[in-house]
């Protein structure tokens, strides 16, 4: 299993997770669309040759941004952050995959 993070902005955070789940991020046991999420504040700046989604080349962007976090099946991962990057807004997203412990009580 994986921990799959990822920043996104408010007016794609709902399309954004849905696709996420849509791909069988965010199961646990026999429960779905599971995710933690927290509001916080990101900060880019685009380079030159970029497409920006939001501010100019060569200005730094501060932006709220939403950052979520759920479980991810080892054979569901890749197609998780697939589903991830095909619906994000921004042109380089900006994500974490961990690989979990199995731990048996």
């Amino acid at each position: 299993m994986y921990k799959f993070c990822f920043y996104v902005p408010e007016s794609h955070l709902e399309a954004v997770k849905q696709a996420v789940f849509a791909a069988g991020g965010g199961r646990i046991g026999a429960y779905d669309s599971c995710c933690w999420q927290a509001l916080g504040q990101g900060q880019f700046r685009p380079l030159q040759g970029s497409q920006p989604f939001l501010g100019q080349q060569g200005q730094v962007e501060k932006v709220a941004e939403w950052k979520v976090e759920m479980v991810v099946g080892d054979e569901l991962i890749h197609d998780t952050v697939k589903a991830m990057k095909n619906s994000h807004p921004y042109e380089t997203p900006a994500f974490e995959v961990w690989r979990l412990s199995d731990m048996q009580f």
